[in-house]
């Protein structure tokens, strides 16, 4: 008979709990749209637990779930009833700065890069400058949202500091599908619309609709529009999970990429929007500046224009500082 010695049993009863990794994960869908797609299929194809698996994880549960906005998600992060979260830079940085004593929020990776872009039918308008106290720009929130602060950008860039918040006052809140009836309508309600694919497609198919500003144009290149982020604590305590999670990230946009149409087929089938068809869609996915990619892009130009203006109290030395050390061979910027 062998006997057991009581300290090792012990020891290996403490240890066990500390290496057995989580068998279910909780991902919100994000808020829909193109940015949010390798959500979509990574939930369709299960893609999160076939990676988990082949890493000997049979039994990995994740569970979807449906909450709105940035502020909701970045509180269900920190409360521990979400364990990744995606969302656009402006919003995660605000995230990152606010926990880097405390829960560690950092980047697991890029999702998207893609433009936004300035449209109105207004014939005064021939670029941003040339708005007037009766224009009104529609986006999906002011002051926060990725449009509010490429207008500060803009604004800062050609007219100095002093006039950084130069065009907040022509900016209204309105969803993406509300701006683009109320641009097409011409009724006056908006006189231009910040928005993003696929309803800048939608906009532009309108032969009186033009582009006057993109967010190409105000950040000198391509640019992250949707990311993903987690705690150092959920990363550090689950290393398979954490890594199957990236490995599904990435697999999913090679999906995207391969089978198009497909691709298509899963957006629309997550959104009540009825006014596009699949073949809309695919022309989106195949435009050369939609990029999905897990490579950051100019989330450095948002963090220290954001760190410029007071936005954020922490300013990064370098994108790196914003990710987890996975996605760091990245060609990030």
């Amino acid at each position: 008979m062998t006997r057991r010695c009581p300290a090792a049993a012990l020891a290996a009863l403490l240890v066990a709990p500390l290496l057995a990794e989580v068998s279910e994960i909780r991902i919100p869908t994000g808020a829909g749209g193109v940015g949010f797609l390798p959500l979509l299929v990574m939930e369709k194809d299960q893609l999160i637990e076939k990676h988990a698996k082949a890493a000997g994880i049979a039994n990995l549960h994740v569970r979807w779930i449906e909450i709105g906005g940035p502020a909701v998600m970045n509180d269900a992060l920190l409360s521990g009833s979400a364990d990744f979260i995606s969302a656009g830079p402006p919003a995660f940085l605000t995230l990152w700065d606010r926990t880097v004593t405390s829960a560690q929020v950092k980047g697991v990776a890029a999702m998207t890069s893609l433009p936004m872009y300035l449209n109105t039918r207004s014939e005064h308008l021939k670029k941003l400058d040339d708005v007037t106290e009766r224009d009104k720009i529609a986006m999906t929130a002011i002051k926060v949202s990725i449009p509010a602060l490429l207008l500060e950008m803009y604004a800062r860039n050609r007219y100095g500091a002093a006039q950084t918040t130069r065009f907040d006052r022509f900016t209204v809140t309105m969803t993406h599908p509300d701006g683009v009836i109320a641009l097409l309508a011409g009724s006056g309600a908006v006189d231009a619309h910040f928005t993003s694919p696929p309803f800048h497609q939608r906009e532009r198919k309108d032969p009186r609709v033009r582009t006057i500003l993109t967010s190409s144009e105000i950040m000198g290149g391509s640019t992250t529009f949707t990311m993903m982020s987690t705690t150092a604590r959920f990363r550090d305590r689950n290393p398979k999970v954490y890594a199957a999670v990236l490995a599904a990230l990435e697999e999913a946009n090679r999906l995207i990429a391969a089978d198009k149409p497909a691709a298509a087929r899963i957006l629309l089938a997550s959104t009540s929007e009825k006014g596009f068809s699949v073949q809309e869609i695919v022309d989106v996915l195949s435009d050369p500046q939609i990029r999905f990619t897990t490579t950051p892009e100019n989330v450095m130009k948002y963090a220290e224009f954001m760190a410029g203006v007071g936005s954020i109290r922490h300013r990064p030395a370098s994108w790196k500082d914003l990710f987890f050390p996975e996605i760091h061979g990245a060609p990030g910027t």
